[in-house]
């Protein structure tokens, strides 16, 4: 959520920034009911400064023995209004409350413009596409031939945007993820953690998910507003929720393995085939919370620590920054890290590195005592996929296939593999 203070008092550059997400704010809704609520609170000012005085002449009239009847019947008439004004208080504020939860969090200052992914701009790339002197397939058609992904019997089960792995290829994805969590728990000093797979509304609103995007939620159909997970990052960012961090806490490190469950709502009738965009998924993810003087500087390091995964496993990518119409709602600024896939000729997002500043963390209540000024300040909160574990399964399907559809094991991965080297059918 933006900061209130910021947004009542800077309300032309809120609007002027927010437009460069191509975001249009109702400037004369929030001007009137920030006028209705200022007078409304002035009024309930007045009124108690009026109930303190009219209680101090009760009390002096009683013990001097006059009659306080008149006094006592202005008192009931103010106490009548106070409550009136309450409750059309807090009834406003309720409207501005919701309304805010709408706006989706200020792009950084070194955000590029743009509406779309095409105004993306490319940072760094690592590795050669690799050539073949044969066509590359892509991972369905290789999965079908080592009889490792099942879309057909998926589809039977639960419908369509589900897989089915099997035999080496089931061990490969398990592998990876193995791997990614070791390196991120010994290598990057992660702390691993376990966390729930549903979650409440409370949470979903707390890292941005509710209201906004509902729709791309599975809901249950429970009695209580509970939630599959989108992404780790919801329950394990919520594990500060209402915390005061101590100053030797952090920074605060995380890499969470989940599944994660998307409706993919918005996404008809794209990447229908295949596992790019599917309603089930596997993932680690990568959460950190900060000081903010040191966000920046953990976002330049959770985006490497992603990145160290595909060096390690040899596979090609780039790092773009998203511009500011591409901007997630609760991010301020975010790296994509897009993979080589050679059965599509072409980069595929991967993983999104995020520093949500304190967007996240004003929802959350999620603070630390500063002992400079022995106040209590937002954290700012961060998040990686450190990888997304079915895209990086495509990757070294279509990076490491031979013309016989064979699939190279990566080295770092033989161990995790029992030695295996080759992927072949069975």
């Amino acid at each position: 959520m933006l900061n209130p203070k910021i947004l009542r008092a800077e309300l032309d550059e809120i609007a002027r920034q927010l437009g460069r997400r191509a975001l249009t704010i109702d400037r004369d809704w929030f001007t009137i009911r920030e006028q209705k609520r200022k007078q409304l609170q002035t009024n309930a000012e007045q009124l108690q400064n009026q109930r303190n005085t009219n209680s101090k002449l009760i009390a002096q009239g009683k013990s001097a023995g006059q009659d306080v009847s008149g006094i006592m019947d202005e008192m009931g008439a103010i106490n009548a209004k106070l409550k009136a004004g309450e409750g059309e208080l807090e009834r406003l504020q309720s409207e501005i409350h919701a309304w805010m939860l709408t706006l989706p969090n200020l792009p950084h200052e070194s955000v590029p413009d743009g509406n779309t992914e095409a105004d993306n701009a490319v940072v760094r790339t690592w590795g050669e596409p690799p050539e073949f002197d044969f066509p590359p397939l892509g991972h369905v058609e290789i999965g079908k031939r080592t009889e490792g992904l099942d879309f057909g019997k998926s589809a039977k089960i639960a419908g369509s945007r589900f897989v089915t792995m099997q035999g080496q290829v089931a061990r490969l994805h398990r592998a990876l993820i193995q791997f990614m969590l070791d390196v991120h728990v010994s290598e990057h000093g992660y702390r691993e953690v376990y966390v729930p797979y549903i979650v409440n509304d409370e949470s979903l609103t707390c890292t941005g998910q509710l209201p906004k995007f509902e729709a791309d939620l599975f809901k249950l159909s429970t009695d209580s507003p509970y939630y599959l997970i989108p992404t780790a990052e919801v329950p394990v960012t919520n594990l500060w929720r209402d915390t005061i961090a101590k100053e030797e806490e952090l920074p605060a490190k995380y890499a969470c393995h989940t599944p994660c469950f998307r409706s993919e709502a918005g996404s008809y009738g794209k990447d229908t085939r295949g596992m790019i965009r599917q309603h089930q998924f596997e993932k680690v993810e990568l959460v950190q919370l900060v000081k903010p003087e040191a966000s920046w500087r953990a976002l330049e390091e959770l985006t490497q620590h992603a990145e160290i995964i595909l060096q390690k496993l040899e596979l090609p990518y780039r790092v773009v920054t998203l511009c500011a119409g591409d901007l997630g709602f609760a991010a301020a600024k975010t790296y994509d890290i897009e993979v080589w896939l050679p059965g599509e000729n072409r980069y595929r997002e991967i993983s999104s590195c995020s520093n949500f500043v304190d967007f996240q963390a004003r929802r959350l209540k999620a603070r630390w005592k500063n002992p400079a000024t022995g106040k209590t300040e937002l954290l700012h909160t961060l998040n990686g996929s450190g990888l997304a574990a079915g895209r990086t399964l495509v990757a070294i399907l279509e990076n490491c296939q031979d013309s016989e559809a064979r699939v190279r094991v990566p080295e770092v991965l033989q161990p995790y593999m029992g030695g295996l080297e080759i992927i072949t059918s069975p």
